[in-house]
């Protein structure tokens, strides 16, 4: 069963990643991150301004990250190298994935990628307002990553807003679950896995 979370930058479908895994974590899951298949930089695309834009279905390796899922839905365990911002290639630490009854994929266009969208059996959209999400994301790169916060600002206004407006949102109706990821969070993740564990039996 192939499970996919899917939401805006900041919006925490890492963390409802952890909790999914580790709630399942009797069954093994297979966890599968869509960053990982980010392209070198050289292969990014670069705006107008000069800047790296890495919020476009482009900067992922889209035929490598289907042909990988393809063979862990068929039982084979796939390697790859864990992504890291900022840490060059060589520096990446390989991974095996083993396969599972049950693999959570995560990332930005999970939906958008039709080689993905149609082997879902179940989508999740991680959904919160975009303040929220902007002001993670100010948090995450200052803390993180070393941007200034003007230069986290022209990303969200040039790149990843443009992004979740073209790339995302349009699949928010089109989903099995909205986890809202506010106040409502608790009650949505139980209702969550009751609706996984139906699916399971």
């Amino acid at each position: 069963m192939l499970i996919g979370i899917c939401g805006g930058s900041g919006s925490g479908k890492t963390t409802l990643l952890r909790r999914l895994s580790q709630h399942y974590q009797h069954l093994s899951p297979s966890i599968f991150i869509m960053d990982n298949y980010y392209k070198p930089i050289q292969h990014q695309f670069v705006d107008q301004n000069n800047q790296i834009n890495f919020d476009l279905p482009s900067a992922l390796n889209e035929e490598q990250l289907c042909e990988d899922l393809n063979q862990l839905m068929k039982g084979n365990s796939i390697e790859v190298k864990e992504y890291h911002f900022n840490a060059p290639p060589d520096k990446h630490v390989l991974l095996t994935i083993e396969p599972s009854p049950i693999i959570f994929i995560e990332g930005l266009f999970s939906l958008h990628y039709k080689g993905v969208k149609n082997l879902l059996d179940y989508k999740i959209f991680v959904d919160v307002d975009l303040e929220t999400q902007l002001d993670r994301r100010l948090y995450r790169d200052q803390e993180t990553r070393g941007y200034t916060r003007d230069s986290i600002i022209y990303q969200w206004e040039n790149h990843v807003l443009p992004c979740y407006e073209k790339y995302l949102l349009p699949y928010r109706e089109q989903v099995d679950f909205i986890y809202r990821n506010d106040t409502n969070s608790e009650v949505d993740f139980i209702q969550l896995v009751e609706k996984i564990n139906l699916l399971l039996k």
